[in-house]
Parts: C-alpha cells; structure tokens; sequence
C-alpha cells in the first residue's frame, strides 16, 4: 500500500461519528457508475424501468413546454440513457451541459453524444454538482433552459441539501426556465428492500465498492471482503439506508487514528428518501419552482415532475 493520502474532512468526520457513515459520492468512481448500469437493468431494481417508461411515454408534453432550441443542464448525467429520449423529442436543441464528477464516464458520454447529435454544442463539467458551479456560456443562442435532474436522485440528499440544490439549478435555469424531476414515493417495504439489495447480489458489490475507492484512493486497508451490504427501510423518516455492515472486530488506520468496529457495526453509505407528493411539492416551493404537471407510473411509485422556475 502506497503513502497515506490526507483525507477529506467530511471522510474522517463520517467515519467518528456514531453511527460511522460515508459520504454516497464515494459511489461513484468508474467501477461504481459500471455497477450502477447493471442495477439499472436489474429486475429488482423498478425504478429505472418505470421511469423509462413514463418518459417515453410523456417526454412529448416535456418537449413541447421547453419549445425549440432549448439548454439541456443536466446534474450527474452518468451513462445519459435518459437524455437521448429528451434530446430526440426536443425540437432543435442548442445546447447540452453534462455534470459528472467521473471524468472517464464523462468523457464517453461526451464523445458520444458530439458524435449522435453534431449540430449541438455540448459543454461538459466534470466536477460535484452539488458545490457551486459556473455553467459555460453557450456558443449559440439558445430557448429555455431545462434542468433534467431523473431518477430519483433527488432522494440521497438530506433534506436541506435537496432544498439547496433545487435553489441552486432554479437559479442556473432562470426566470422561465425548466425543471424535469424524478422522484420515488413508494413506501412498501418489502419492494423498496429488494430494489436495494437484489437477489443476484450487484447492489451489495456496488455498495462494498465504496470501501475500494476508499482504499485507493486515500491509502486505507479495510478488508472489503469483511464487510456485508445490508438495505434497511426506516418508516419514520421514509427512507431507504444502505448499511456496510462489519462481520467482524477490526481495526483500521484513518487519518493517523485508529478506527475500531465491533462485529456488526455497520458503516451508512446512503440514504435513499421516498417522497409523499406533498413533501416535495412544498420543497420544490421553498427553492423557486412552480409546479405544472406530474406524471406517475401506473403504481403511483416513480413520478416525473415538470416545473417552472417563477
């Protein structure tokens, strides 16, 4: 193992405290956003297919409220699956802006995308989406603009780092410009426990993941192959918490101190909120968006919101 690399405060500040947690962009190195792509497909895992499915189904009424030569802002675009089916349905769009902080898939995605669509400037941002940013002037004039923020991503944010994020992409979309938000509101347990931890065991090797980016990236030693994935649905705060949970005593060097864990002490990589439509209409109030339509799949799980910035 190479020098110990200083470790980012929110890193050591996590793994102190009780219970340890790690912050979720630890998710999301190469192999991460990789694994990602294959939960996605996984049948387990509904969100993606429902989702899919609805904007298939309604990104012409999207297309039609963002009008033609529209700026597509897009917060961690990762593999961009879903913003082929908007771009095809827009009408001349001018402009993408991908925000990725994975720079290898970034740069795919962007080779890509140059290649499938030439006559739109795509601008990327390789960098945390969720620190402030300055979007790059558009090299041509451009319509509204339309954050395309699907997914559900929107539910790993703790509530006031959702309220600051949505504040802060109204304002980069500005008056008139466009919201289209995915969201899960589903609270039955047994699915959502499923969705997080699938039976073919990819979710579990995704989570674990985050402890080999830990350790190439600041020197640690954890024994990733010591750790299980644990999904656990928490009624009282609507929200999914994806759990490494130690299987045994051990000891590891972290920023010049030593961690212990017990034997099933678990270490929280995520939090996952389900959102009651009424909580996210008012959240989406408080950060500057009016909403104009929703569209919900046939269980009234995944839901798409369009909103307007005021």
């Amino acid at each position: 193992m190479g020098e110990t690399i200083d470790m980012d405060a929110d890193v050591v500040q996590g793994l102190r405290a009780m219970p340890k947690r790690l912050p979720c962009r630890l998710l999301w190195d190469a192999r991460g956003a990789e694994l990602f792509g294959q939960i996605c497909t996984l049948d387990d895992y509904y969100l993606t297919r429902h989702e899919l499915a609805m904007l298939r189904e309604r990104v012409g009424a999207i297309a039609a409220a963002a009008g033609p030569r529209a700026r597509v802002i897009e917060p961690g675009s990762g593999l961009a699956l879903k913003t082929r089916i908007l771009l095809d349905a827009l009408v001349d769009p001018a402009c993408y802006v991908p925000i990725e902080v994975e720079a290898e898939q970034l740069a795919s995605t962007v080779a890509a995308f140059r290649a499938q669509y030439p006559r739109l400037d795509v601008e990327p941002i390789c960098g945390d989406y969720m620190q402030p940013i300055e979007l790059p002037v558009p090299h041509r004039a451009h319509g509204r603009s339309l954050v395309f923020f699907p997914g559900s991503t929107i539910g790993n944010f703790e509530l006031a780092e959702a309220e600051a994020f949505l504040g802060r992409f109204a304002r980069h979309a500005g008056v008139g410009g466009l919201l289209v938000l995915g969201a899960d509101s589903n609270a039955d347990p047994d699915t959502l426990v499923r969705a997080y931890d699938d039976r073919e065991g990819v979710t579990a090797e995704f989570d674990r993941n985050v402890l080999v980016h830990l350790n190439r990236e600041f020197g640690t030693a954890f024994d990733v192959a010591a750790f299980e994935h644990r999904a656990v649905w928490d009624a009282a705060r609507n929200r999914i918490e994806m759990h490494l949970v130690s299987t045994r005593a051990q000891r590891v060097q972290i920023d010049g101190r030593e961690l212990v864990l017990e034997a099933g002490e678990p270490i929280v990589t995520e939090h996952c909120y389900k959102y009651p439509v009424p909580v996210l209409e008012a959240l989406l109030g408080r950060a500057g968006w009016r909403v104009r339509e929703v569209f919900a799949d046939p269980r009234g799980w995944m839901r798409t919101w369009l909103c307007e910035r005021g």
